[in-house]
Formats: structure tokens, C-alpha cells, sequence
């Protein structure tokens, strides 16, 4: 720690000391300014070294549960870059959303995950009802419990296989977080997406926020990671369920694409100050 710089030390008194600023990276009471929760895939990654060998030499891919404590990750990533941004930062990017929200709208998060985003979401505006949809049930078993301890009555979760998703008009807002791109078939996602929203209706997607060619992601300060998680992860999943393996860097310009062609035809995409990793898609259908 100290040779790397990251602790200092006074040889003249053999004391050690932690800057403030340097502890503001490494420690998780600093949300949403740290590294330490992305620190974890490194160990996380090494685990699977084995398997993702044999995914080299023999093709195919590896199934979520293949991958230990991946879901406690994955909750911890996003509460510090959705949950703590939704009020001050993510909302704001629609306007007039949470007029709608405080007098009562449809909401499903396909891909939810642990669900803390929907749980923040129905515990700030009782009067919508949210829906939560992913794959593994364990993956929201625990949020499911905490909803039940606070008394949230506004919020459901259902394991769903999201490649058949065909819900049409039922819901005012649809949300993605870090989801599509794992999915078995994410183009047929995006057009029963497109297709569930009622008339008025938007879609808030976010992603991984780099470029579909590698030649413009050679100077993305967050690069070398990025990439790790898309080969190591991302990737085997997608192939696992027979999906396309699009990868965490599919890139934005494939994302937009794929978005015209689900039948969005009003794009906009937005970059946060407070989190380096993402773009945040806003799509809406005018038809």
C-alpha cells in the first residue's frame, strides 16, 4: 500500500497515514465517489479462470449462478451510481416524471436485479405501482423481504425469462439498468419494450457508457476494466442462454441502433457528472 502510493509514510516518526482523499477512493462511506465496490470484480473475475478457459477452448458460455456473490456486486455498483443519483440526477433527465410519479403511474424495470432502485422508487411515491422483472429469483429474494419489513405495498418482483416479454400498453415508464445487453435476445427485449409503453409512455435506458468500435475506446480511462467485465462475464452469460454475447461494450452506437430499430424514433442520451461508467438512454416512440 505504501510503495503503491496509496498510504503514506514518515520514516523519520514510522508513522503511516491514509489521506482523506485517497480514503474517499477506497472506502464504502464515501458512495458514490469510490472504487472499492468495482475493486471486487478483480477477485470475483480470478475465481472463474477455470471455466472461462474451458469458454475459450471449447466455445459456449456460463450461466449467472456460475459466478459467486455476482449479485451482491452488481446491488452494491448500483446503489452507489443509480439509487443514490435517482432523486438529484436520474429522474431530472425526464421532465415533468415526477409529477406523474407523485400521482400514481405504471413502472417496470426489466432486468431488475436486487431491485433497491424500485424499492427507492415505490417507497418515495406510494401512489405508482412498480414491477420488477429478472431471471434469478435470487437476485431480489432479499429486497423482496425488506419491502415486507417496511411495509411497501406498491412493489412485486417476478422471475421472468424477458425473451418472450410482450406486455403491450400496460406500463408509463420502463427502466434497464446495466441489463439489456446480457439478455438472450435483446433486440426482441427492446421491441416488447417499446411496445408495453402506453401512448406518452418512456423508456430509461442505462449502459455501459463506451463506443461500439475499440478504436475510440483506446484512451476510455475505464477501458482495461470495462472490457475485463465484457470477456468475463457479460459475454459467457449472454451465450449461456443461446443470447448473441453483445458484451458490456456493445457501445452506444449499437445501442442507439437497436433502439431505432425496436421502433424508438426520439433518442436522447445523457452523461452524469457523478458516474463515469454509464450513459443514460431516454427513448420514446411517437407512435
Amino acid at each position: 500500500m505504501t510503495t503503491a502510493r496509496i498510504t503514506h509514510y514518515d520514516p523519520k516518526t514510522r508513522f503511516y497515514s491514509l489521506p482523506e482523499a485517497h480514503a474517499a477512493c477506497l472506502t464504502r462511506a464515501a458512495v458514490p465517489n469510490n472504487i472499492a465496490v468495482n475493486a471486487q470484480f478483480v477477485p470475483l473475475i480470478a475465481k472463474m479462470e477455470d471455466a472461462l478457459v474451458g469458454c475459450f477452448q471449447n466455445g459456449g458460455g456460463l450461466p449467472y449462478h456460475a459466478y459467486p456473490c455476482f449479485h451482491q456486486v452488481m446491488s452494491e455498483d448500483s446503489a452507489q451510481t443509480v439509487v443514490a443519483a435517482l432523486q438529484d440526477h436520474i429522474l431530472p433527465l425526464m421532465p415533468e416524471l415526477t409529477t406523474r410519479l407523485e400521482q400514481g403511474i405504471d413502472v417496470l424495470d426489466a432486468g431488475c436485479g436486487a431491485g433497491r432502485a424500485l424499492l427507492a422508487l415505490a417507497r418515495a411515491y406510494p401512489r405508482s405501482r412498480f414491477v420488477g422483472y429478472d431471471l434469478c429469483p435470487e437476485a431480489f429474494a432479499r429486497t423482496v423481504r425488506e419491502a415486507a419489513q417496511l411495509g411497501v405495498s406498491n412493489l412485486t418482483f417476478e422471475a421472468r425469462d424477458l425473451r418472450d416479454f410482450c406486455e403491450p400498453g400496460r406500463y408509463d415508464l420502463i427502466t434497464s439498468f446495466d441489463a439489456v445487453h446480457d439478455q438472450p435476445d435483446p433486440q426482441a427485449l427492446l421491441a416488447g419494450i417499446a411496445e408495453a409503453l402506453k401512448p406518452g409512455g418512456v423508456y430509461l435506458m442505462q449502459d455501459i457508457a463506451g463506443s461500439s468500435y475499440l478504436e475510440n475506446n483506446l484512451a476510455h480511462p475505464l477501458g482495461p476494466l470495462l472490457y475485463t467485465i465484457s470477456c468475463a462475464h457479460c459475454t459467457p452469460v449472454s451465450l449461456a442462454q443461446g443470447g448473441p454475447g453483445l458484451g458490456t461494450m456493445w457501445g452506444e452506437e449499437l445501442a442507439t441502433a437497436m433502439l431505432r430499430e425496436a421502433g424508438f424514433d426520439n433518442i436522447d442520451c445523457h452523461r452524469l457528472e457523478h458516474d463515469p461508467f454509464n450513459v443514460y438512454f431516454i427513448a420514446q416512440t411517437t407512435h
